[in-house]
């Protein structure tokens, strides 16, 4: 079933802007929702802004609007909710755009987890189980950026900021007779935080697959080159993986061609990056493969060993307790890289300490009691 749609207003003029966020800035809450290009660019394209305030849509031109001041203050008034759904790629799309980050954010996908709702439940599925809707799927990777925009995608955007203001309606009140509303704030707080933190280019290596199985020589060539695509990437406003595959980057710094040639024929390798940046690429490993041995990074950390499995076993039992006593999705109580952190504290000997990873509620809800397992199994060992 559809509910009716109320024709969404479209803002284009920055005065029409100015007055409507006059108005969402005395409202308790705002759903806000953004349509994006993203496909060869590191950073989105912004093509849409939703706005609904459970009356009706509001849609947001960003190739007219030139003043977002008004917007911006919207996003972070401390007084109107800003409900989102799965936000990470609107955080950014705001972040490019205006400069600036919804909050206080109520997520609706992390408030049904908090409800006990399966975890990463996708808007789709969300709207089905809560208000019975089934929503079309055909727009969702259409061009946003088109002009004059198609009668289904204005009403695809439409519905989407109409039915996340009904999601809040309906999720909000519950959250709060669950106790958890501080806790999901919290989080998506914790979220924004984190989001505004860009990658340090001199440590973008740590952060591609394989590089734990290379040596500190060869990691001082791949230092080098994800120092480059990062920062190219950025400059040129290129997705990563379009300028230089991840997954070509430790056989490169492993095998350490000398030639295009042997550029070309690493796995993985794109014709166009060795067209465009091969040169560039045997010069970068040239510098790291004659870096002094002290100018080494160190060797990253290997996955934990099988041998660990027992003790994360524990662990999270830990937290799925928790999960079931408090009627919460037990991914959200106790996320894997916090487990694994906490065993990289002592693992295989320990003592353990609690990792840095574990803030707010969750260190208040269960510390004593990972740190209890943990050691524990120190002094019984298998």
């Amino acid at each position: 079933m559809n509910s009716p749609l109320v024709p969404p207003l479209m803002i284009d003029r920055n005065a029409d802007l100015a007055t409507w966020c006059a108005h969402w800035l005395t409202l308790p809450y705002v759903a806000v929702d953004t349509e994006f290009v993203r496909t060869e660019t590191f950073y989105p394209i912004a093509g849409l802004i939703q706005i609904g305030d459970g009356q009706r849509a509001y849609l947001i031109d960003p190739l007219e609007i030139t003043d977002w001041a008004p917007l911006v203050e919207l996003l972070q008034a401390p007084s109107v909710v800003k409900v989102l759904h799965a936000c990470s790629e609107d955080l950014e799309v705001f972040a490019r755009l205006c400069g600036a980050y919804p909050l206080p954010l109520f997520d609706t996908q992390l408030a049904a987890a908090f409800l006990g709702m399966d975890f990463s439940m996708g808007y789709s599925r969300l709207v089905s189980a809560l208000l019975n809707i089934d929503l079309p799927k055909e727009e969702t990777r259409s061009d946003w950026l088109q002009r004059p925009l198609s009668a289904a995608q204005i009403e695809y955007a439409a519905r989407d900021a109409q039915h996340l203001a009904e999601l809040y309606q309906l999720l909000a009140p519950r959250i709060v007779e669950a106790g958890v509303e501080a806790w999901l704030f919290a989080d998506t707080a914790e979220q924004v935080a984190a989001s505004g933190q860009l990658t340090d280019p001199e440590l973008a290596y740590q952060q591609i697959k394989q590089a734990w199985r290379l040596n500190p020589a060869q990691l001082a060539i791949l230092q080098r080159v994800a120092f480059w695509r990062e920062t190219q990437a950025r400059a040129r406003d290129q997705a990563r993986n379009r300028l230089l595959r991840e997954r070509a980057m430790a056989p490169l710094a492993q095998q350490q061609p000398d030639s295009l040639q042997a550029l070309a024929r690493i796995e993985d390798m794109h014709p166009r990056t060795v067209r465009q940046d091969g040169e560039t690429l045997l010069q970068l490993i040239r510098e790291g493969s004659n870096a002094s041995p002290q100018d080494y990074p160190e060797r990253l950390p290997e996955p934990l060993p099988a041998a660990a499995n027992r003790l994360i076993k524990a662990l999270r039992k830990v937290g799925q307790e928790q999960a079931e006593r408090l009627g919460i999705a037990p991914e959200i109580v106790l996320r894997k890289k916090v487990i694994e952190a906490l065993l990289r504290t002592g693992f295989p000997t320990g003592p353990y300490q609690l990792p840095d990873e574990l803030t707010g509620w969750r260190r208040e809800l269960m510390g004593e009691a990972l740190l209890a397992i943990a050691n524990a199994e120190v002094e019984e060992p298998v």
